[in-house]
């Protein structure tokens, strides 16, 4: 009861007019700058910095999580409508969130999108009021092995989404893995697949890759066919969520939020792998599995659940060990230190009206993006229409200066066109985007966490059974490779069910229709 006693008066402070005031500001600029391709919560939050000097603690975390959560559904905006993600965490978004724009259904995307983020956002704040001291704990009990496990699992989840081809899906996934190896080895300081450019040396920026493979691949794709194709104007179509809708999308809302705010609070979780895990979820629970790359509802608001479910669990690790688990995150800690605060296991006891104002601004700040982005909806959904020249020149500039604003580097631009190229060719050659994607976000990580295991453990290949977590989940992984062969078998041991038929006129019996039978 303590800590909902703190949180009613992190209430009183958090809704004087002032600070609702900076929330205000910080979800609008939050929103502001998800829509534009790489210029993410983090670098804004960042930029921000200096100007919240003169301004109380309070005020000044209050606007950077409204700024936290706007860019989360800022960023959901632009992968819907056209295809390119503002942030890493919005890959998966984008995959059937444009596809329904396409269908004339950008509004009910956006909608699922908004809501579930809303959802997700509630109940992730007020698991960090019940829970934040048993999940941070629970975070650090976990080692490299755990992690490792975790992650490789998500890698043989990936072949639930490889697409029709195998083939071409594994293809597409060890391009990713490829891309993911660019950069200066962890361990030995040497530099691999850098070809001597010195700005490969920090690998290739997630954002990057992603922009250039969805936008750019896009905008060239749709240029290649405009002559052949005449331009079609995409339909709007009905403003709100109907009722199929909604009954489609709480279940998916939930379930993000169950993927989201435990990986986020996990010190190397972050939102892209529960966005991805609550796609793959809700690709094997739906019902209607064959909406899946044509735009389901589902893979729009179970990922979107978890992302901000993730944002919320984020603060779960940084407020209570003062241990950032992302680059937002990390700003943010860098702001408290500023202003002389140290985040740590004593930081409740130190500072509990301003950390519980900091919490009681997330409510208030989710509630305020609903209120913003719910009605926008349908008239975001009308940019649709734009002329497709007009549209995609739009996009080429907005991708061309969010990828240029990741690291203020010219050589991001000559990436952006050669991962473009690439995204052109494997729409050409029938290659799936996602598996790249997520060999890029997952090769350098798993790379991390096995020699990281491994040299703890000197070497012994048996130290990545250690820890209780890395065994139940190897042991998911060898259920879900062992399930698929398992059920061959036994489908291949059935008796083939024959059937009696009555005799035909001719007394002969109906030969065609056993034969058919038997087939």
């Amino acid at each position: 009861m303590d800590n909902l006693n703190w949180l009613l008066q992190g209430f009183e402070q958090a809704a004087t007019p002032m600070n609702l005031l900076y929330a205000c500001i910080g979800v609008l600029l939050g929103t502001a700058v998800g829509v534009l391709p790489g210029i993410g919560p983090a670098m804004t939050v960042a930029l921000l910095l200096p100007v919240t000097y003169n301004v109380s603690p309070s005020a000044a975390f209050i606007m950077f999580a409204g700024i936290y959560y706007g860019g989360m559904y800022g960023g959901s905006t632009t992968s819907i409508l056209l295809n390119t993600p503002g942030e890493s965490s919005s890959v998966i978004t984008a995959i059937e969130g444009n596809k329904m724009a396409r269908a004339g259904r950008a509004a009910q995307a956006l909608a699922t999108a908004a809501i579930g983020s809303f959802v997700a956002g509630s109940i992730g704040t007020m698991l960090l009021v019940l829970f934040a001291p048993m999940v941070s704990s629970f975070a650090v009990t976990l080692g490299a092995p755990s992690y490792l496990a975790i992650m490789l699992l998500a890698l043989v989840a990936v072949t639930a989404v490889l697409g029709s081809s195998k083939l071409r899906g594994c293809i597409s996934l060890l391009l990713g893995l490829a891309i993911g190896l660019v950069g200066i080895d962890f361990l030995t300081g040497q530099p691999r697949a850098t070809f001597g450019i010195p700005q490969l040396s920090d690998g290739i920026d997630i954002v990057v890759v992603a922009v250039a493979v969805f936008a750019l691949g896009e905008a060239l794709w749709v240029a290649a066919h405009l002559r052949r194709r005449p331009a079609e104007v995409i339909p709007v179509g009905r403003p709100w969520m109907g009722k199929k809708d909604w009954k489609r999308s709480w279940k998916p809302w939930l379930r993000g939020t169950a993927y989201g705010f435990p990986f986020g609070a996990l010190p190397a979780g972050g939102a892209e792998l529960p966005t991805f895990l609550s796609y793959i979820t809700e690709k094997k629970l739906s019902k209607h599995k064959d909406e899946f790359g044509k735009g389901a509802i589902e893979g729009v608001a179970g990922p979107e659940a978890a992302n901000n479910a993730s944002a919320a669990g984020t603060l779960v690790p940084m407020l209570s060990l003062g241990l950032p688990t992302n680059a937002t995150a990390a700003v943010m800690l860098t702001a408290f230190v500023s202003y002389g605060i140290q985040p740590g296991p004593t930081l409740f006891e130190k500072e509990p009206l301003l950390i519980w104002t900091l919490i009681a601004s997330l409510f208030i700040g989710n509630f305020l993006l609903l209120v913003l982005n719910l009605p926008l909806a349908p008239l975001w959904a009308k940019l649709l229409r734009t002329p497709r020249p007009y549209l995609y020149a739009g996009i080429l500039f907005f991708a061309a200066l969010g990828v240029f604003a990741v690291n203020l580097q010219w050589l991001d631009l000559a990436l952006l066109l050669i991962f473009g190229l690439m995204g052109l060719m494997m729409r050409r050659f029938g290659l799936p985007v996602l598996p790249l994607i997520i060999g890029v976000i997952l090769g350098p990580r798993i790379e991390r966490q096995l020699r990281q295991s491994l040299q703890l453990g000197g070497g012994d290949w048996g130290s990545l059974f250690t820890e209780p977590v890395a065994i139940i989940v190897y042991a998911i992984i060898v259920l879900l490779l062992l399930a698929p062969l398992v059920a061959k078998f036994i489908r291949s041991r059935l008796p083939v069910p024959t059937f009696d038929f009555p005799e035909g006129p001719s007394g002969d019996g109906s030969s065609d229709t056993r034969e058919k039978a038997h087939a």
